[in-house]
């Protein structure tokens, strides 16, 4: 029982940060809602797991320590909450920059691609050499 949740928690944390590290929204916050998962289920287990042992204490049955279901309850409604917020924010910012990429809008990925072009990176070597030309006039007496 130990080994197979043991896996299911490090199966759920590695999916979680390849999601994380993706380049759109959608699968970012796919990527925390696992991790979000992978904890709760590794405080669940941190109580100790016997399926023979109830929570309700008995005077005669063994009990399970009730504080980690409780934490477990707790961040799973923190959990929800925070992921239906970066959902909205996360279309909000698609509607407003026109993409949902991490690191810009589509138009700053134009300019960055527009800059980095062989005819751009010409001019740019061009005008630092007359920088430089410039400078060399200016330093001689």
């Amino acid at each position: 029982m130990e080994v197979l949740v043991a896996f299911s928690i490090g199966l759920m944390t590695t999916c979680g940060i390849f999601l994380l590290l993706r380049s759109r929204t959608f699968p970012v916050v796919v990527g925390l809602t696992l991790l979000s998962y992978a904890v709760n289920l590794f405080l669940f287990a941190s109580g100790g797991l016997y399926p023979d042992h109830t929570t309700v204490v008995d005077a005669s049955a063994p009990y399970a320590d009730p504080l980690p279901q409780a934490l477990v309850l707790t961040a799973i409604v923190i959990g929800f909450a925070m992921t239906a917020f970066v959902v909205i924010l996360a279309l909000r910012a698609r509607a407003d920059l026109g993409s949902d990429h991490i690191n810009g809008s589509a138009r700053m990925k134009a300019q960055i691609r527009k800059r980095r072009s062989p005819q751009a990176l010409k001019t740019s070597k061009k005008s630092t050499q007359h920088t430089k030309a410039q400078k060399a006039k200016e330093n001689t007496p």
